[in-house]
């Protein structure tokens, strides 16, 4: 269902991207922004979902900004080792600058456009919701909101969160809460990752509940 495709930064920078298409007329698109592991097998699975569901997908590599290019990792120790020093080699600003070159294809295409994040993309979509034009942010388990919560977001703000996430304790997700009012703020009985069915932490129940709740943003202000 998905095609690979180059984007270009407006700072000149070119990246990968993963593009899915619906088979019908889309209802708008959706930036689908990874986790620390790439745009790998769960986020192009990811995308082809939400293709399902009647909207264009792109997942920009962010990684590409890093010296390790089409960068695709599975979920060991090891991977997560290596996603994490991956992580931090650039700024986020510049994945800012590659996530508005996803925005541009499909609001070029006359769509309207969401972000979608897990893990590391949570707080990048969640950055998505304060810094780009998009018309709905949706946040799974960004662990990295903090520096940035006083940033007021420009569109409905949703954010999913794990009871049992040892790296985002509920005291964070609580101060997360109220410094955005306006936000919905969902807590699963789950730990971290749990949309991922590649992980061990993979709630079907907690993921189900979340999708739903996301797919019926995304119809409100998307179409």
């Amino acid at each position: 269902m998905g095609t690979n495709l180059t984007l270009t930064a407006e700072d000149g920078h070119s990246f990968g991207a993963y593009r899915a298409d619906p088979a019908g007329a889309p209802r708008g698109g959706i930036i689908v922004i990874q986790e620390i592991f790439g745009v790998n097998i769960h986020i192009r699975e990811t995308c082809d979902r939400f293709a399902s569901e009647g909207y264009v997908a792109i997942a920009p590599a962010l990684f590409d900004r890093s010296e390790t290019k089409n960068c695709e990792l599975g979920y060991t120790p090891d991977d997560i080792a290596a996603g994490r020093d991956i992580m931090g080699t650039f700024s986020w600003d510049l994945c800012i600058m590659d996530m508005k070159a996803a925005y541009d294809v499909m609001a070029g295409e006359g769509l309207k456009v969401g972000s979608v994040g897990y893990c590391w993309g949570g707080t990048m979509s969640y950055l998505a919701g304060t810094r780009l034009p998009v018309s709905a942010a949706v946040v799974y388990y960004g662990g990295q909101i903090m520096p940035y919560v006083d940033e007021k977001e420009g569109c409905p703000l949703l954010m999913h969160f794990g009871e049992h996430d040892q790296g985002i304790p509920l005291d964070t997700v609580d101060a997360i809460d109220k410094a955005h009012p306006d936000a919905v703020v969902h807590i699963y009985d789950a730990d971290h990752g749990f949309n991922c069915d590649h992980r061990g932490s993979y709630s079907e129940a907690a993921a189900n509940q979340a999708r739903d709740r996301t797919m019926e943003l995304f119809a409100q202000q998307l179409g």
